[in-house]
């Protein structure tokens, strides 16, 4: 397991681009002021022993140094000794709808950004569990493996996206069926799946799947997303999606079909209006599931591999100390430079 200690450091390495951009600065107004001195190829002919590709040798030897330090301040460390971590707590796993009708604002500032903020709460409030997350539209993927790393977590949840998948739908009977596969094959641990989703274009077979999940010692929780009054569904340039008619597409949430597929999977269907009361009904539905022992990989030691990266950093230094800018008369047959 790699890591940095002090990561903050790595923020050095914004200093690269703008040493570039004042290197070709430097390099722009010092070809004018050749220009302005005469004759660009007498010039040269005038000054043989310069060398242009040294100069930008020891330039990118200099910005490689640079960022080596930043990499060396922030601690490179690897883990050495592995150990179980033995906690009790639950599986959950997360499903949650991407489709476009997420994108509705009649609720701010929108069902999917609203959503998001909901698992990031709700993982927030986890301590011994295991997470993971499964995104869906017309159909169903992974986007994070069952962990117990909630930072990464939630760095997956802001990548998410109604444009990951090109199929468009609410295929909810994928994204539970998907949800209970991926759990670990651990013993008397309880499990939940979490379906968030405003029901729309319903493609069926959902209560079928959620009934064998029940069966399988899984419980499915659904919270709605939206309005059951119906909105238009932004399309990304300041308009509302329409239909082949021409008419504006509008969306509600489907409030029934919600509460079947949580009725058939054992769970609650909790209406996502308020992100804080939602999310005392949920811990509360939650708190309800028998804590098992799950076993977590922990990385207990680790060994500095800063002195690889001061090796490295040593070499280029002494290579950017004997390369000059001007050429070596004895060497001056020896063509490594232009």
């Amino acid at each position: 397991m790699f890591r940095f200690e002090d990561p903050a450091y790595l923020y050095l390495l914004i200093s690269l681009p703008l040493l570039i951009l004042i290197r070709m600065y430097g390099l722009r107004k010092r070809k004018k002021q050749l220009k302005d001195f005469g004759d660009i190829l007498l010039v040269k002919e005038l000054m043989p022993n310069v060398s242009g590709g040294r100069r930008e040798l020891k330039f990118w030897l200099m910005l490689a140094a640079v960022a080596l330090i930043a990499i060396m301040l922030a601690r490179p460390q690897m883990g050495t000794k592995i150990s179980q971590d033995k906690r009790q707590g639950i599986e959950v796993m997360i499903a949650l709808d991407i489709s476009n009708s997420m994108k509705a604002e009649d609720v701010a500032p929108s069902r999917l950004d609203k959503s998001k903020m909901m698992i990031e709460n709700l993982v927030d409030n986890f301590t011994d569990d295991k997470v993971g997350l499964v995104v869906f539209a017309g159909d169903a993927f992974i986007q994070l493996p069952i962990t117990s790393d909630y930072v990464s977590a939630k760095m997956f949840l802001q990548n998410i996206d109604p444009s990951l998948i090109a199929s468009q739908g609410t295929n909810l009977a994928e994204a539970v069926g998907l949800s209970s596969r991926s759990f670990t094959k651990q013993d008397n641990v309880g499990r939940a799946i979490i379906v968030i989703t405003d029901g729309e274009d319903h493609e069926g077979g959902a209560v079928e799947a959620a009934k064998q999940a029940k069966k399988n010692g899984m419980r499915v929780f659904v919270l709605g997303v939206g309005s059951t009054k119906g909105t238009p569904i932004p399309d990304g340039n300041g308009g509302y999606m329409k239909d082949n008619t021409g008419q504006v597409v509008m969306s509600a949430l489907n409030e029934e079909m919600c509460k079947q597929v949580a009725e058939a999977g054992g769970g609650a269907y909790i209406h996502v209006d308020n992100n804080n009361l939602a999310q005392r009904q949920l811990d509360n539905e939650i708190s309800k599931l028998q804590k098992g022992d799950i076993m977590n990989v922990v990385y207990s030691e680790y060994d500095e591999q800063f002195q690889a990266v001061g090796i490295l950093l040593i070499i280029i230094l002494i290579v950017e100390t004997i390369v000059l800018e001007s050429k070596n008369p004895l060497l001056r047959k020896v063509k490594l430079f232009k």
